[in-house]
């Protein structure tokens, strides 16, 4: 499921007997640069594929890749641990808003994640401009922290922030442990992504939790919200267009469907059966 690991395991695992030697899995997790570093996880006797999105980017990037060598195991959620509806503790509640005043009572939008620049937090800031302009009572949660490499961007959104008069109007939350509990108290949701997520884990963890949720219409992000939540889709590249449909899930939200979707049993089941049914397959 990584890449050196995954050149020390093929390079071992091509200089032993292959009528003895055990059978060769690779996970493409991520959507890798292209290049020969990268294309060691398509050498797998079978090939799991996270999402739709990474099988169509293994075949797109790496034509050589025998299609039927590829299993697509969608990543997944344990529907326990992130259940329909959940709310945290008022007693965490009321530690939240006491940590960031400025958000009690409002229309809460999140966006988790990592700060940079792919993520799209300047999407976000330029989507609370707009909707304070329309009226609309919101607060921006940038609910991630920023690496040592990028405490410049991170000073960069502070200024923008600060330059669009909207201090009072986002937070910046740093790391936090407590990412479920601020999925679960927030009005919406959102994945700004410039560039397309492999599978995107937390737009599901949100999802599972009944959270109203909104993402640019691409990659893994867009496969899950296409499965459950369609209202939530955007145009990616349109800001004006996405504004508009942020403005509507904020005014009108559909509820979001309960579901046992991408549960993380199916993948574990799927990843075991794949497992014996290569375990009983001739060798080559």
């Amino acid at each position: 499921r990584s890449r050196v690991p995954a050149w020390i395991a093929w390079l071992a695992w091509r200089g032993m007997n292959p009528a003895t030697r055990p059978r060769f899995v690779t996970t493409v997790h991520g959507l890798y640069g292209v290049n020969r570093y990268s294309r060691i996880m398509t050498r797998g006797e079978r090939v799991i594929a996270v999402s739709n999105t990474v099988r169509d980017y293994i075949l797109r990037e790496y034509p050589d890749t025998p299609a039927d060598r590829i299993q697509v195991i969608h990543r997944g959620v344990d529907g326990a641990a992130y259940p329909h509806g959940w709310k945290p503790d008022p007693a965490w509640q009321q530690a939240f808003f006491a940590q960031f005043p400025l958000a009690s009572g409002k229309l809460l939008i999140t966006l988790p994640g990592r700060i940079t620049r792919l993520k799209g937090h300047e999407d976000l800031i330029e989507l609370i401009a707009r909707l304070k302009r329309r009226g609309l009572p919101v607060h921006g949660l940038i609910a991630g922290g920023a690496s040592a490499s990028k405490q410049r961007y991170l000073h960069k959104l502070r200024y923008r922030v600060r330059s669009t008069e909207l201090e009072n109007d986002i937070s910046f939350t740093g790391q936090r442990d407590d990412l479920k509990n601020i999925l679960a108290i927030s009005n919406l949701v959102l994945s700004l992504s410039t560039q397309p997520e492999s599978f995107g884990r937390t737009t599901l963890e949100a999802l599972r939790l009944g959270v109203p949720t909104a993402g640019y219409d691409h990659g893994g992000v867009g496969e899950i919200l296409r499965t459950i939540y369609p209202a939530g889709l955007l145009p990616l590249g349109n800001i004006d267009d996405a504004f508009q449909r942020v403005a509507q899930l904020l005014q009108s939200p559909p509820a979001v469907p309960a579901g046992d979707f991408f549960p993380l049993q199916q993948m574990l089941d799927q990843t075991l059966d794949l497992y014996e049914q290569l375990a009983r397959t001739p060798r080559r």
